[in-house]
């Protein structure tokens, strides 16, 4: 036998190791959760056959699916990286969970990008499945595939700071309450399946400043009429992005 052959080597798995572990434990935990799937799969799907399919809500000229498609991705965007985690994060940190994974070796930035990474795994899931309901539905996008993957990145960044703030800062039955409050409010004020156009002039200027209404106008511009970079409401969910996130590492508290 050669010397050390079995000898214990200490230390912590390499980092790019560590945070892999960590986001597919991430990404299988809401998977196997019903209320996230519920939140992040079947409303976002049954919304989209519901509305395109019944004349419930005027969408204006052209097919219903063509104006829903593009909204129904951006709240699958919302659900996901603001409503789905502010709820997960907020449990966790109640139940000490958090407090337990930042004693271990993975730092705790390290922890918040493999929750980022979980959130980007789960969306593309939730594209394809809701893109292939689309086209069964006969959608017919248009526009830069990458201005599209510009705002579903801005968007995420922009809602999973704001996600990350109200689970670090208020109670988790507080956060279950104003998360699932917000998810409705947005729904329904936010673009996604009634149009902007319908709401009070007033009104509208404020609505059109909230991050699911330009990520729902973006992809709409682009999917929907073909534009090029929507730099207008990118630059909506950027600031959003900036302020949620700051505010999120600043005032994050960990139990």
């Amino acid at each position: 036998m050669s010397t050390g052959t079995y000898a214990p080597k200490p230390g912590a798995a390499p980092l790019g190791r560590m945070i892999a572990a960590q986001t597919a434990l991430e990404t299988r935990m809401l998977l196997r959760n019903g209320e996230q799937l519920l939140l992040t799969v079947v409303i976002p799907s049954l919304l989209l056959v519901l509305f395109s399919t019944v004349d419930i809500v005027d969408t204006g000229d052209g097919r219903a699916v063509d104006f829903l498609a593009p909204g129904v991705l951006a709240l699958a965007v919302m659900s996901t990286a603001f409503t789905g985690q502010a709820i997960a994060t907020g449990f966790e940190r109640r139940y000490g969970v958090l407090k337990r994974l930042a004693a271990s070796p993975l730092p705790r930035w390290a922890l918040m990008a493999a929750k980022t990474l979980s959130v980007l795994v789960t969306e593309v899931l939730q594209v394809l499945l809701l893109t292939a309901i689309a086209f069964g539905l006969g959608w017919s996008p248009h526009g830069d595939p990458l201005s599209v993957l510009l705002l579903l990145v801005a968007g995420t960044a922009a809602f999973s700071g704001l996600g990350l703030l109200m689970a670090g800062t208020l109670k988790a039955e507080a956060t279950l309450a104003a998360a699932n409050l917000v998810f409705l409010l947005l729904l329904v004020g936010g673009g996604v399946v009634v149009p902007l156009e319908k709401f009070p002039e007033a009104a509208r200027s404020v609505l059109e400043l909230l991050p699911i209404s330009a990520l729902s106008d973006g992809l709409r511009d682009v999917l929907q009429h073909g534009a090029g970079v929507p730099w207008g409401d990118l630059g909506i969910l950027a600031v959003w992005a900036v302020l949620g996130l700051g505010a999120a590492a600043r005032f994050f508290r960990w139990e």
